[in-house]
C-alpha cells in the first residue's frame, strides 16, 4: 500500500486555504485514477454528504493566490472554479467512490493527515519549551547584569581606602 501512493506527493497535495487544511479535487481525482469531472459528479449525487466544513469551491481569488503558490500558470484548461476538500470532506469521499483503489487511497491520506498534525501538535509543545527557556535565559541575563552593575559600584566607590594586603616583618 505504501508503493500506492507516496506520502511526499500526497503532502505537497495538501494546501492551508481559509485556515483549514485542503486537498483539491484535480489531485484527489488523480490519485483514485478518475477523471475529475467522476469525483464531482459523485460528490454532487451524495451533495447531503459534504457540508461546508468538508468541502467548499473555491473563490477566484483563491484560485490565483494558489497558482502563484505553486507556480503554475494553468489548471490544465478547468472551465471551472475547483472545490477544496478538508481532511472530514477526504475521509467522506471514500463513502461515495467505491473502488478498491479508492479505498486504499484513501486509508494512505487519512494516515497522513494524521501524522501532519502530530507534527503540528510536538510543533506546538517544542515551541511552548522553547519560549519557557528562552525565558528563563532572558531572567538569568538579567540578573546577571545586576550582578556585575553591583560589582562595578563596589569598585567604584569613592572614598574608601583600599587595603594593603602584605607580609608582616
Amino acid at each position: 500500500m505504501k508503493d500506492l501512493i507516496p506520502a511526499k506527493i500526497v503532502e505537497k497535495k495538501i494546501f492551508l486555504i481559509r485556515s483549514q487544511k485542503v486537498m483539491l479535487d484535480a489531485d484527489l481525482a488523480r490519485m483514485y485514477g478518475v477523471p475529475t469531472k467522476s469525483l464531482n459528479l459523485a460528490v454532487k449525487r451524495n451533495i447531503l454528504r459534504f457540508p461546508g466544513d468538508f468541502m467548499f469551491q473555491l473563490t477566484p481569488a483563491e484560485v490565483q493566490n494558489l497558482r502563484f503558490q505553486i507556480e503554475t500558470s494553468s489548471w490544465g484548461g478547468r472551465r471551472y472554479v475547483p472545490y477544496a476538500f478538508t481532511e472530514q470532506g477526504v475521509a467522506m469521499l471514500s463513502t461515495v467512490l467505491k473502488s478498491e483503489r479508492a479505498i486504499l487511497v484513501n486509508i494512505a491520506i487519512m494516515r497522513i493527515f494524521v501524522r501532519l498534525r502530530e507534527m503540528l501538535l510536538a510543533n506546538k509543545e517544542l515551541a511552548e519549551k522553547l519560549r519557557q527557556l528562552e525565558n528563563k535565559i532572558e531572567k538569568h541575563d538579567t540578573e546577571i547584569q545586576a550582578i556585575f552593575e553591583a560589582i562595578h559600584r563596589l569598585m567604584n566607590q569613592p572614598g574608601q581606602p583600599k587595603k594593603k594586603i602584605g607580609f608582616i616583618k
